[in-house]
């Protein structure tokens, strides 16, 4: 949740986008749980100067740091140093190479925020309290909080995936160690897949240090949330227009954000291959980009989502007739939209280069109406639930991707009915509840 300043200089709040989001909302929504998180816009600003703050069914305390602490916090050492090792993301020739002083800097940056998390949790938490930390960013709480509260029961759960030892072994030295024994220090730390799971372990392993509670647990969407967004006005219009916009062509939907390992460059180009190597697909499908920019303060993020842009325009100028579109671009962040395009398509394409789960994959099975099929990197976490019903993209190979569309989208309809109702029901047999109770029990041990 984030909150903007309205035209009376009022704080709103405002649902965030993601799928951490989309699954923690529905639980911690008209509970008695405090949701503590750190403070980026001005909205928040203000809501933080109010200390505890009730707003949209949340009980919410934001954190506001000092802008270079929050800076380096958030762009050094979450978006680019935690975010670029678990995700594999550097080249390890040019990057990474770590300054002087970078320990000691933005790293020492790192865990004070944590520790003003602890503080939080310290003054916050009733006794006896159960504390789920959610990812990368806080992977220090529990080490911070010591023996303030030995009443607490303290579990991590991790978002990303986690990096393989060789891929740890970019951070330095202090920070690795730091890192792995600031984990150990929870009562569990959780997982979406035994993949990441078994990577984290490996890391202990390769350190020394003794193995640890880990449990796996991966998030399904909420399908009465969803449900009911494609209920709202705004869903319901946003699905008559790209109808109306989509008519009788193949509709293939992307919902993303403009972000490095989402591997949006390469699904864009796979479309161009699949015009490129089937002419009479021209005019006959349409992509639709439901796409939001993301880690603005990162630089090399900035120039990806210049690229990705510019792919897309040089594709449309290619291809684009007065009565065809090739690709429908929208980066408005509109979650209703975003959703209904998910119900209207014939193929959902998502193919990370290495992602913790993607709910989307799993949201787009659930609003779809049309038997749509889904084009999966077995990079993504949910590969391992999903994967046996989905068109495998590997992320890296453009002409398999462009072949796996090809297919997803002339599969025969007892072929697209049978994949669809499979992937349901494995969907299905996740939701945030069940996802809640697994953190619960791994926190009582």
């Amino acid at each position: 949740m984030t909150f903007e300043v309205d035209a009376d200089g009022q704080p709103v709040p405002r649902r965030g986008a993601g799928g951490l989001v989309s699954g923690l909302a529905p639980l911690v929504r008209g509970s008695e749980a405090v949701w503590i998180a750190t403070a980026l816009s001005e909205g928040d600003r203000r809501v933080a100067r109010s200390g505890l703050t009730n707003a949209d069914g949340f009980r919410v305390r934001l954190l506001d740091f000092d802008p270079g602490d929050l800076a380096a916090f958030y762009d050094e050492v979450c978006n680019y140093a935690l975010w670029f090792t678990h995700h594999g993301l550097f080249d390890n020739v040019y990057e990474p190479g770590w300054p002087a002083g970078w320990v000691d800097g933005p790293w020492a940056a790192y865990r004070r925020v944590n520790e003003a998390f602890a503080d939080a949790v310290a003054r916050d938490a009733p006794a006896d309290a159960v504390v789920l930390v959610q990812d990368y960013h806080l992977c220090l709480v529990a080490a911070a909080l010591g023996d303030r509260r030995p009443d607490l029961h303290l579990v991590h759960f991790s978002h990303t995936p986690f990096a393989t030892a060789d891929m740890l072994a970019v951070l330095p030295a202090a920070v690795r160690d730091e890192l792995l024994q600031g984990l150990a220090a929870f009562d569990a730390c959780g997982f979406h897949t035994a993949r990441w799971a078994a990577d984290f372990d490996s890391c202990l392993a390769v350190a020394g240090m003794p193995e640890y509670a880990t449990f796996v647990s991966p998030l399904g969407p909420d399908p009465d949330e969803l449900a009911a967004t494609l209920t709202r006005e705004e869903s319901k219009a946003a699905f008559a227009e790209l109808d109306g916009l989509v008519g009788d062509r193949s509709f293939v939907v992307r919902v993303d954000r403009i972000e490095l390992s989402k591997n949006l460059l390469r699904g864009f180009l796979a479309f161009e291959t699949l015009l490129d190597s089937d002419p009479a697909r021209r005019g006959r499908a349409v992509m639709g980009a439901f796409v939001y920019p993301s880690r603005t303060g990162v630089p090399g993020y900035e120039r990806y989502r210049r690229a990705v842009e510019e792919c897309v325009e040089r594709i449309n100028g290619r291809f684009a007739t007065p009565e065809w579109t090739p690709i429908l671009w929208d980066d408005s962040d509109d979650f209703p939209r975003s959703i209904a395009a998910l119900a209207r398509a014939d193929a959902v394409l998502v193919n990370p280069i290495r992602d913790g789960l993607n709910l989307v994959a799993k949201e787009a099975v659930l609003v779809n109406e049309r038997d749509a099929q889904l084009v999966l990197s077995p990079g993504a976490g949910a590969w391992a639930e999903l994967g046996g019903y989905s068109w495998s993209a590997d992320p890296f190979d453009v002409g398999a991707t462009a072949s796996a569309l090809a297919a997803a989208l002339d599969a025969s309809p007892d072929e697209r009915a049978e994949r669809h109702r499979a992937l349901s029901a494995i969907v299905s047999a996740h939701n945030p509840r069940t996802w809640l109770a697994d953190q619960l029990t791994a926190a009582w041990g």
